[in-house]
Formats: C-alpha cells, structure tokens, sequence
C-alpha cells in the first residue's frame, strides 16, 4: 500500500480483479523455426541419400565379390592339390607343414566320421559355395566348423582321397554389419554437420532481416540497415531494397513529427488570442464559460499532439513506481469525479523514464476518470494494482464503467481511433491509449487492454526491473504476442 495517500483518494484494497486482459492476437502457432525446418529437410535428404547409396553399393558388390573370393578359393584349393599330387610321400608331409606353419592352411584327411556344419548364412556366403561347386566340381563343400573347430573348411579331393583344407576365414570375410554400421555414423555425422553449415547460411540472411524488419516495427531506423554488399545478387537486391524503405518510412515518421508539432505549436498563439478575446469580449457569463471550456479542450488535444509527435528516444533508469503513481493521484485529489483503490506492493522499481512513465500513469487515469464512469453513480472507481513477478513488474488499472465492445477493443491503441458511444462521453484526440502504447514499447514494456468480466475496462502493463547493469533487455515477439499477462491480482 502506498503511504501518504492525498486526502479525498480512498485507499481501500481492490475488489479482485477477476480476469486478464483478452488476446491481443491470435497466439502463434508453434512449430519450427526455418533454421531447423530447413536443417531437417536436409539432414533427411542427406541421410535417405547415404542408406540408398549403401544398398546400392552392397548390392553392385555382391556378385564381383562372390566371384572373386570363391576364385581366391578355388586357386588355393587347386595349387595346394597340385603341389600334393606332384610330391612324393617325405616331400608331402613337409609341404603341408610348410603350408601350415607360413601360409596359415591346414590340410587334413576327411574322414567319413566328421561333423561339420554347411555355410548356410548370408547370400553373399551361397553365393560363394555355388562358384566353388561350379569350379572345383561336385562334393566340394564349405563348412562354418568341422569337429567343433571353428574355421574356414573347404572339402575337396584328390582322386579317391578326401581332404579337408582349413583356411584364416579373416582373409575372406566380407565387411561386416558393424563396418558398415560405422561408415554410416561417420557419413551421416558429416552430412549433418554440412547440413547445419548450409542452414545456417541459407538462412543468415533471413534472420538479419527478420531482426531488421523488427527494429523497424519498434520505431529503430538506425539498427535496421542490411548489408548492401552481400555476395548473393538476390540477397543484395532485397537489402537494397528494404534498406531503401527503412530511409523513407523514417522520412515519413520524421515529417509525420515536426508536422504534428508544428501544427501544434502554430495554434497555439490563435488560441492564446481567442481565450483572450473570449475573456475581454463575451458580456454572457454562460457563453463565455463555455467558450474557455472549449479552448481548453482544444488545448488539451494540442497537448496530446506533442506527446504523440515526440522523438521514440527514451533513457531509461530505476525508477519508483510506487512514488510515480503517487504523484499522478495527487494531481488528481480534486476531482470528486473519481476514486482510486491501491493494492500495491512497496519498494517497487521498474526500468523506466520517470517523466514518460508519470505521462503514462496519468494518461490511463484521464481515461478512466472520463469514460469508466459507473453508470449509477457517475463516479470512476479506478483500481491500481502492482506486484513483482520474475524479471518483470506487472500493472493494472482497471475502471468499472461499461467497457467497450469486442470488435473496438484492439483498436484503442490505435492513433485517432475513438471507441463506441459508451466511451465517448467526453470529446479528446483518440490519441491517449495510442501515447501509452508507443510510450510503454520504448521503455521495453508491453501493454494490453481488456474488458473485464464484472464490467469495466482493464490496462495491464508490463515493465521490466531493474538489472545489475542498468541496462534494458526488449521483449521478444513471443513476449509482445502473449495471449494472456499472468493475473496481477491472484492469490
């Protein structure tokens, strides 16, 4: 609660506000960013592209390597069953030694008692003992193990004698599962690692201009220029071209200015006439009270004029919102037209410019003093509540007159913009809500209307604290497009 509160201002606690303001858009549908939509595509391109070409591969390999290794086979099994029928008996015995101790080949006889176990695996393995059969004749048989002893076993014969010659089978497998299975994880890992590189270039470019483009929303001319010496022609024409639109629509933004204040300005010295005249010239008390009441209004109006016209630069620093507020209910203690209820935390402090945050404040309470009237009482009950949460300072000021319908709503904050006959008792410039909005953007805040669902009207606003470095963090577009302000006053 706010100490100090000006006498004829009720400091009651707010009735609870039962509502946050409606969407001010359509929450945006979730999904995935371009970066990653287009890393994904690739990534899937890239990897279907290896598994293809891994399939394609084994299966081209497959014949050749069938052929050649039963043909390595067959020529051992030959030039081995040559050289024993070509020895005499002592001359045998010494090569199939000789054979066995530096060639790794072992012949022995085969008995008919043996047990051995066909090769029967992969088609590359049938492959192989089809082109041996074919090559060493019939009753040549390749085994996986014979007696229990694993190996490479080629069953042939010389004349009338059976032998079986054992061969390293490491010297004729074929790349195995975890082989390929460790090519594939080393191409796909490239490939997205090359798939990450072209995403990010592809979509560099985009980026820099969805920044740009959202430093012209925000009224920030000067951080919005492209590089017009990008390397991409097309690139290049589209910075060119936004570059060029940037410089005009700052033009236009800076005509718009000095025309608002000079036509401002300029009716001011008429007016100053005018009351003057009215003053000295008008005998009826009536129709000159009349009169000065409508040169007040006029000079109201130019008032807002030149607080809409002005410059978008803001220097922000810690600033007490609880000593703002109490100084904008204080230049309102004499109007008996209005009641403000508080309900606000002490020691809050938001990241702000303490004369545009005060504009602010009093703005929204103008308002509500003139269009939130309570029908049977003729008296603007204003609640104002504030409380920290997280990095942020929500606000709400909220009236209990008669809102405004749901087609007008989003249009408040729009300049010139005046809402339906329930709020436009009074006559003004349809400029206040639209200095608010502009006013709590450049201060880094966000601001939202809604109506209410006991009646009334309700401005929340969101204003970031004070940091160890003073310095000021933009809300997101995903902040500024929020749906919903957390409730300010739950619990």
């Amino acid at each position: 609660m706010i100490r100090g509160v000006p006498h004829g201002i009720e400091a009651t606690g707010p009735a609870p506000l039962e509502t946050g303001p409606a969407p001010l858009e359509m929450r945006p549908r979730l999904g995935l960013s371009l970066f990653w939509r287009t890393f994904f595509l690739l990534s899937i391109l890239l990897i279907g592209s290896i598994v293809a070409w891994l399939q394609t591969f084994r299966a081209l390999e497959l014949e050749p390597r069938a052929v050649q290794t039963a043909q390595q086979i067959a020529s051992l099994v030959n030039l081995s069953r040559a050289a024993l029928v070509h020895a005499d008996p002592i001359a045998r015995v010494s090569l199939i030694k000789t054979l066995a101790d530096q060639e790794g080949v072992r012949i022995v006889p085969r008995e008919p008692v043996d047990i051995y176990t066909p090769i029967t695996g992969t088609q590359m393995d049938q492959r192989i003992v089809d082109e041996l059969v074919t090559r060493l004749g019939a009753g040549t048989v390749m085994a996986s193990s014979v007696n229990g002893e694993q190996g490479l076993w080629i069953g042939f014969r010389i004349d009338v004698d059976h032998y079986w010659m054992l061969l390293d089978r490491n010297r004729f497998m074929q790349a195995g599962g975890r082989t390929w299975l460790a090519w594939l994880i080393t191409a796909a890992g490239l490939s997205l690692a090359g798939a990450a590189v072209i995403a990010r270039l592809i979509n560099r470019p985009l980026k820099q201009l969805s920044f740009a483009a959202s430093r012209v929303r925000d009224g920030d001319f000067d951080a919005s220029r492209l590089d017009e010496k990008a390397a991409t022609p097309e690139i290049r024409e589209v910075n060119i071209g936004f570059n060029r639109m940037a410089q005009q629509l700052a033009k236009i933004e800076q005509d718009r200015a000095v025309m608002l204040a000079g036509i401002s300005h300029d009716l001011r010295t008429p007016l100053a006439r005018l009351r003057l005249e009215t003053e000295m010239s008008v005998a009826d008390p009536d129709a000159r009270e009349h009169m000065a009441a409508d040169i007040d209004q006029l000079d109201a109006i130019i008032d807002k004029f030149l607080d809409y016209a002005r410059p978008d630069h803001a220097e922000l620093k810690p600033v007490s919102l609880n000593d703002v507020i109490e100084a904008c209910i204080y230049a309102i203690q004499d109007h008996g037209d209005i009641r403000i209820n508080l309900d606000i935390s002490p020691g809050l402090y938001v990241l702000a410019d303490e004369v545009e945050l005060a504009r602010v404040v009093s703005n929204l309470l103008e308002n509500a003093r003139r269009y939130g009237k309570t029908p049977e009482t003729g008296i603007a009950v204003v609640d104002i509540a504030a409380k920290s949460r997280n990095e942020w300072v929500l606000l709400k000021v909220r009236d209990h007159g008669m809102g405004v319908s749901a087609d007008a709503l989003p249009n408040l904050v729009k300049p010139f913009f005046r809402g339906d006959a329930a709020r436009t008792a009074a006559t003004g410039a349809g400029l206040g809500l639209a200095i608010v909005d502009k006013t709590v953007q450049r201060m880094g805040g966000i601001f939202a209307l809604a109506n209410t669902t006991s009646g009334g009207l309700a401005a929340h606003i969101k204003l970031q604290k004070p940091k160890a470095d003073g310095s000021p963090q933009m809300p997101s577009d995903d902040e500024r497009q929020i749906s919903n302000f957390p409730e300010i006053a739950e619990g």
